[in-house]
């Protein structure tokens, strides 16, 4: 359980400010599922409009050769998301599977994980016997939430969090689960900065602040449009956690 809120006043009870530590989600109720014979599974998450699916798509086009892979989406009532990565031509449209949750999303990556689990079996059982050796990574995205979105540990194995400058410079150190705890977090659409008026420099130092020695990755999908960056970082998630079965 989060800890109880603490309470500071000034004056005749007025000027009440409510706590809450930024780093504590909810009970994660789920176990993490055995690795054995399964593929890794690295959740991206994020608010709405921060590039989740532009860097799903930059990531299939990188990785495709270089690692088996598919695609798990979540959408509130739409398959949106999975439409425009079919159309987008970045994987073979049968490696993307939807998921419309019918609810905040938040729920479906984190509370009842049926859902997305399902979509993975159906994915892993599609191609295990097309490819040698099955599926090696699937990607699951979520649908658009807020900075408290975190993925349940019994979803995935790793978890990347994004967001972008459009929000403002104020964003990292604001914290949430997602910023604080993932295990990357992405800022991005570093192009736009000087038109929004963001100072790159006070995010990316909020952002090591706040989460110490987690890592941090600054990019424009304008600039490095296979977000090579994270795309390093994903392979070696996906030999690290094979290489610990």
């Amino acid at each position: 359980m989060p800890p109880e809120p603490t309470a500071t006043g000034q004056g005749h009870g007025h000027g009440h400010v409510i706590s809450f530590d930024p780093t504590v989600a909810d009970h994660d109720h789920h176990s993490p599922t055995p690795h054995t014979g399964r593929a890794v599974r690295i959740g991206i998450g994020g608010p709405v409009g921060s590039g989740k699916t532009a860097l799903v798509a930059a990531l299939a086009r990188s990785l495709a050769g270089r690692v088996r892979l598919a695609v798990v989406t979540n959408d509130i009532y739409t398959t949106e998301d999975a439409d425009f990565l079919r159309r987008a031509g970045v994987l073979d449209p049968q490696r993307v599977e939807a998921v419309q949750t019918g609810c905040c999303p938040h729920t479906a990556i984190r509370d009842d994980i049926t859902a997305n689990l399902d979509a993975i079996e159906l994915l892993e059982e599609r191609f295990a016997s097309a490819d040698e050796g099955g599926l090696e990574l699937v990607l699951v995205e979520s649908g658009g939430d807020n900075l408290t979105a975190v993925f349940s540990r019994g979803l995935v194995d790793r978890q990347i969090f994004v967001v972008d400058v459009a929000g403002g410079d104020k964003v990292p150190r604001k914290g949430g689960p997602g910023v604080t705890t993932a295990d990357l977090l992405v800022i991005n659409k570093t192009d736009l900065a000087p038109l929004v008026g963001a100072d790159l420099g006070v995010m990316t130092g909020d952002a090591a602040t706040i989460r110490g020695e987690l890592p941090v990755i600054a990019q424009s999908l304008v600039e490095d449009p296979g977000a090579g960056e994270v795309g390093a970082w994903v392979l070696e998630q996906v030999a690290a956690v094979r290489a610990a079965v």
